[in-house]
């Protein structure tokens, strides 16, 4: 009689307890939609309108979340609603917004109904607000809110997969971000110094009086460097 390897019927029956609807913890399989349906308070429902999320990424070096593969402290705000004291992970391979259900449930929300959310790392709380509808850059999804004024400048991050990448054998995530410039409602990427003197032409002269005085450096490697640049230019033009 032909009988299945012990390992592929470990594994089965792993994928068959994933969808039972008693199993509250989906991590890393799936879980049955009617874990969510449990939680019948209407706020929580309308927090909680998403799908299952499953881990895809196992098997490649790194993760695709911000700042940590763990839970972080954070709040969302859905359709005008602000929802606080929060475990959220955003995801920025795919660009989408997870959290954990009162029921141990990791779930993706619907970030189509997300305005904005924070999460706290390192005793740093990171604002993030949903853009949509821009045919220049930056691209659909949320973008880090690092200076608000007459200009705003925003850090959209990312992570790719880079093939074989570790030891030759592995694939692993890589992380990156792009620094943009908002004014009028147009948004337009600076990388370093020149770009930005370049889009700030008008008050150039002054600008660089300003960074030699107090001895500014800006580097495309860190976003916050471009804000007290920024801040000074909208100062200029009140």
């Amino acid at each position: 009689m032909f009988r299945l390897p012990r390992i592929l019927i470990i594994i089965t029956a792993l994928f068959l307890l994933a969808d039972y609807p008693g199993i509250a913890n989906c991590y890393p399989w799936s879980c049955n939609n009617r874990v969510l349906n449990a939680d019948t308070v209407p706020e929580n429902q309308i927090l909680y309108n998403g799908r299952i999320w499953r881990n895809k990424y196992f098997y490649i070096k790194g993760d695709p979340y911000l700042f940590s593969s763990s839970m972080l402290d954070g709040s969302v705000t859905i359709n005008g609603k602000t929802f606080k004291n929060l475990k959220l992970l955003y995801d920025i391979f795919n660009d989408e917004l997870l959290t954990l259900t009162n029921k141990n449930v990791i779930i993706q929300l619907n970030k189509e109904m997300v305005d904005e959310f924070t999460i706290s790392s390192a005793g740093t709380d990171y604002r993030f607000f949903r853009i949509e509808g821009e045919k220049q850059a930056p691209p659909d999804g949320f973008v880090n809110i690092l200076y608000e004024g007459r200009s705003s400048l925003w850090v959209k991050y990312f992570k790719t997969i880079e093939l074989r990448a570790v030891e030759n054998k592995y694939d692993s995530f890589f992380q990156s971000h792009k620094i943009y410039i908002n004014q009028n409602g147009k948004s337009i990427q600076v990388r370093n110094r020149k770009q930005l003197l370049e889009l700030f032409s008008d008050r150039k002269g002054e600008i660089k009086d300003y960074m030699r005085e107090r001895k500014i450096k800006i580097s495309g490697r860190q976003p916050d460097s471009f804000i007290p640049v920024v801040k000074f230019y909208d100062g200029l033009n009140k």
